[in-house]
């Protein structure tokens, strides 16, 4: 499996240069309930997804893009904080999905995440749950599934209290309306 990270140095490209990357332990510093999945919350540098779209766009317009430059920009730009970019970034993954069957497992999560950062749960929940089903002990895919459950969650929350908030608003109109035809009869 090849990473657009340089695992073994611990560094990410930025430009032309090798970045340290943080360790696991400061992942883990930013959020207690679920150190594991950092990459929901983290997001890449404009220079960081734009070193990745120029390669991406250079081995295009040469008529060939590698599986792994296709693989670095999804990448990239799921992690970005821009709705349009996770959704390009999303297609990408899909594409490398259907097309690369050997690919899958790394696509997987990737997918969950970009579309849990767009707010998809349903289809994030979908794609975990292939990847936890390959990989039950994989601890980013299980931190990953606390995430989206807590916002399906607290989604669900706000749905009722929006409904119960329209019910309140409808019962108090509706008794505004009755105390006026009352009014008007007497």
């Amino acid at each position: 499996m090849s990473w657009p990270l340089d695992v073994t140095s611990r560094t990410r490209r930025t430009g032309t240069q090798l970045a340290p990357l943080p360790s696991l332990t400061s992942y883990s510093k930013m959020s207690t309930e679920v150190p594991y999945a950092a990459d929901a919350e983290l997001s890449l540098s404009y220079d960081e997804i734009e070193v990745l779209r120029r390669q991406f766009q250079k081995e295009e317009e040469e008529g060939h893009v590698t599986t792994q430059t296709k693989f670095n920009y999804a990448w990239g730009l799921v992690k970005s904080p821009q709705r349009e970019q996770q959704v390009l970034g999303v297609r990408l993954l899909q594409e490398i999905y259907k097309s690369e069957p050997k690919r899958r497992r790394e696509c997987l999560y990737y997918l969950a995440l970009g579309h849990y950062k767009m707010g998809n749960y349903e289809d994030a929940k979908k794609f975990n749950a292939l990847l936890i089903e390959k990989e039950p002990t994989n601890m980013q895919a299980q931190s990953l599934e606390t995430l989206i459950d807590s916002s399906v969650a607290r989604e669900g929350y706000i749905g009722m209290a929006i409904a119960g908030g329209a019910a309140a608003l409808g019962t108090l109109l509706l008794a505004g309306l009755i105390r006026k035809a009352v009014r008007k009869q007497q």
